[in-house]
């Protein structure tokens, strides 16, 4: 005797539009294919849900990232079966590199057809098991809801992720029998148990430490922002007087104009930031995981401080560095507690020491000519740092970091694990979604803009009023960049000169363009582009050809190993020079 359904019989392709209702899902950045009909032909009447068209999934599944990143809710892809899912892959990768929480949902070929090299099939959950929280086939339609619950839970739990589901089309089509409400359905994840309970002992060892220390430092990464920890954060360097240094992913967790910042560390890092790191004598990494842009050279990395990490991946700890000082739990809650063990203390001589280094190695950009670093400040000065800035990858990133001074968290978004070309204008794109009302700035290269520049027509059928800044040095800047200093200037496939009019491009994508190559024009072409309201600008910024990012700490060095400007010191300017 078959079984009565405890709801009435809806298709597959129903069950999982209701479920991402229930999941708070607001947009679905996708595209169609044959294997995702039943879905699309189910979107077309199902209320509450708003799909986004990009015009390549990639760019799908970096507006998703996007939207995760300055939202903290978790972002939604889609694409179809075989080349569609596959053009998600670098977004899931970025996400997965970066802790991005994700789902993305492909279509897959019918469940008879699975491993018979069917017209656009890929073993697409067995391609992103590497790059994935979770991936999983569902197979029987009355799991579906189920694997959506338990994706959701996997990617904004613990350390977040991406996860996939992968849902074959006669799935879709198949009339769901089993539990419902939503709020009625049942995870099971006997193997998934992240740490929730923060142990007091590591809270106490730490704060003893810190207590003691004459040279703190707080180490700040992307787990901070993730936590939601930014207040905490805050209250524990002021109440112990500690210096913060953040990674580039960890840019607004705390203010960058605050006295207890020493700006970014690393290989572009400032040079009180890496001055900071080298000569502690306790160093706190707060959802940091002592990656290689940070640490250089590992056996003369910081080796006369000791080491505290507080995280949420237990497998983070003592990765890469030894530690000390472990503390495994939400960052948030560690900080919260170890702020009740913190003392006052005074630490002038440190502070000033690091003090001495801002005003000795400040960050320095050629005062005449069009120059990157001029323009991205400018954009900081008239967003008056308040802006959502989403990057591409390269010098203009590296220049946005150091020049673009973030006070609040959320705001930087970029890809910093994967470090991939084409994400800013789709992440941008996202971002706006997710932040209606707030300015978006995409901050990009000639190179990178080339790579998802289609998205531009998603904008502007959303009418989104995201501004472009277009660092446009003709060059894969970063490239040519070492290439000048470690290959003898063995400029190899780099030069971009026979680049399109971006002016020109815009425009025919229905949106609008505006071009500056002199200095004495930079406020004036950012001040034109505030007068477009109805859909992108690109600013074609003319920059000096062979410019350089300063600092750099060359891969593989040590910190001590800090290389400053070797040209132009005659035109040097400090940042904030008008």
């Amino acid at each position: 005797m078959s079984k009565k359904p405890t709801m009435d019989p809806r298709s597959g392709a129903h069950v999982l539009l209701e479920c991402l209702k229930k999941e708070g899902v607001k947009y679905i950045f996708g595209y169609p294919g044959g294997a995702l009909i039943p879905i699309y032909d189910a979107l077309y009447s199902v209320q509450g849900l708003e799909h986004i068209l990009c015009r390549h999934e990639q760019g799908g599944s970096h507006m998703a990232d996007g939207y995760a990143r300055s939202t903290g809710k978790v972002g939604v892809c889609m694409g179809t079966s075989g080349p569609g899912a596959t053009n998600l892959v670098t977004g899931i990768a970025t996400a997965y590199m970066d802790s991005i929480p994700m789902v993305a949902i492909t279509g897959q070929v019918r469940r008879n057809l699975i491993g018979t090299d069917a017209f656009q099939e890929a073993d697409i959950t067995g391609i992103c098991r590497p790059i994935t929280k979770h991936a999983i086939l569902v197979k029987d339609v009355n799991d579906l809801p189920r694997i959506i619950k338990e994706a959701f839970h996997i990617a904004q739990t613990g350390r977040p992720g991406p996860v996939l589901v992968d849902i074959p089309r006669d799935v879709q089509t198949d009339e769901y029998m089993g539990v419902w409400p939503y709020e009625k359905v049942q995870m099971d994840l006997p193997g998934y148990n992240p740490p929730v309970e923060v142990i007091p002992n590591q809270i106490e060892a730490l704060a003893e430490a810190i207590n003691a220390s004459e040279r703190p430092l707080l180490y700040v990464g992307g787990g901070c922002i993730i936590s939601g920890a930014f207040r905490e954060l805050r209250a524990a360097a002021e109440r112990a007087g500690i210096p913060v240094t953040t990674t580039l992913m960890a840019l607004g967790a705390f203010p960058g104009n605050h006295q207890l910042s020493v700006g970014m560390a690393g290989m572009h890092g400032t040079a009180a930031g890496n001055y900071a790191m080298d000569k502690c004598d306790l160093m706190i990494s707060v959802g940091a995981r002592f990656d290689d842009r940070i640490t250089g050279r590992l056996d003369k990395f910081s080796v006369a401080s000791k080491k505290a990490h507080l995280d949420i991946d237990p497998t983070s700890i003592g990765k890469n560095v030894k530690c000390d000082y472990p503390v495994l739990g939400d960052i948030r809650e560690s900080l919260k507690k170890l702020f009740k063990h913190l003392k006052a203390k005074d630490r002038k001589p440190w502070l000033n020491e690091l003090s001495d280094q801002k005003k000795n190695h400040p960050l320095m950009y050629p005062g005449e000519g069009m120059r990157g670093q001029h323009v991205i400040e400018r954009v900081c000065h008239f967003s008056k740092g308040k802006a959502i800035v989403a990057t591409d990858v390269g010098q203009h990133q590296m220049w946005a970091a150091q020049f673009y001074t973030f006070v609040d968290p959320r705001k930087f978004i970029t890809s910093g694990g994967l470090g991939t070309m084409g994400f800013g204008l789709p992440a941008a794109i996202g971002a706006a979604m997710g932040n209606p009302g707030e300015e978006v700035w995409c901050i990009t290269g000639d190179g990178s803009i080339q790579m998802n520049i289609q998205e531009l027509v998603t904008a502007k059928r959303l009418k989104l009023p995201i501004k472009i800044c277009l660092v446009n040095n003709g060059y894969l800047g970063m490239v040519r960049q070492w290439q000048e200093m470690f290959w003898d200037r063995h400029y190899s496939e780099v030069d971009l000169s026979d680049n399109p009019d971006f002016v020109k491009v815009s425009e025919a994508f229905g949106c609008y363009g505006l071009r500056c190559d002199k200095r004495e024009d930079v406020d004036a072409t950012i001040k034109e582009a505030y007068k477009f309201k109805d859909a992108p600008v690109m600013i074609d910024f003319r920059v000096a050809l062979e410019e350089n990012v300063y600092p750099m700490i060359p891969a593989g060095g040590a910190l001590a190993e800090i290389v400053y400007d070797p040209m132009n010191k005659e035109l040097s300017c400090a940042v904030g020079a008008e």
